[in-house]
C-alpha cells in the first residue's frame, strides 16, 4: 500500500482515513466497489489510533453491460432518472432488490 508519493501529497487512503477522522465521520456507507479499500482504512485507523466507523458496502447499480453506472462515465444519476418518469420500482429492479 502507498501512502505516500513524490507526485501526490497523500494517498487516498492516508487522506480519506484522517479526513473521516478530523470530521467526526461514524458511519461511511458507499459502494461494493470501494469494500477492498475498507481494509486498508480499518488498519491505518488502528495504526495511528483513530475512531473506527461503521462500514456498510452497497450493491451497485450496473448497465446491461455489467459496467458500474457512474457519473464519471456520463451515467445519470438518480435526479435524473426520477425526472425522466422512473418510478421507485424501475429502480429497485435496477438494484436487483
Amino acid at each position: 500500500m502507498i501512502l505516500s508519493r513524490s507526485d501526490a501529497p497523500a494517498s487516498y487512503h492516508l487522506a480519506a482515513t484522517l479526513d473521516d477522522a478530523v470530521q467526526g465521520v461514524t458511519h461511511v456507507v458507499r459502494g461494493l466497489d470501494l469494500f477492498s479499500s475498507t481494509s486498508i482504512h480499518r488498519l491505518l485507523q488502528h495504526l495511528l489510533d483513530l475512531p473506527e466507523p461503521v462500514y456498510h458496502h452497497h450493491r451497485l447499480i450496473t448497465g446491461p453491460d455489467g459496467r458500474k453506472l457512474a457519473k464519471s462515465n456520463g451515467d445519470k444519476g438518480l435526479h435524473q432518472l426520477r425526472a425522466e418518469g422512473c418510478t421507485p420500482g424501475t429502480i429497485r429492479s435496477l438494484l436487483n432488490l
